[in-house]
């Protein structure tokens, strides 16, 4: 009875999630307004703590 600890699917999930945020960090200095869209939108989906980290890139939705 092996498996993966629920301990550790959540630190995979952590980890995961930090190394996504480094990549978006690096492409916002190149990115247009369309793709600093596509990368809050992405953000909501990756992470429940979203709007802050929105709003501390930069990335506030102007569509709205």
């Amino acid at each position: 009875m092996g498996g993966i600890s629920n301990r550790m699917k959540e630190v995979k999930r952590r980890r995961h999630r930090r190394k996504k945020l480094v990549k978006f960090q690096s492409k916002l200095k190149k990115a247009t307004t369309s793709e600093k869209l596509a990368m809050a939108e992405k953000l909501r989906k990756l992470t429940s703590g979203c709007e802050t980290l929105i709003a501390r890139m930069g990335l506030e939705d102007r569509k709205r």
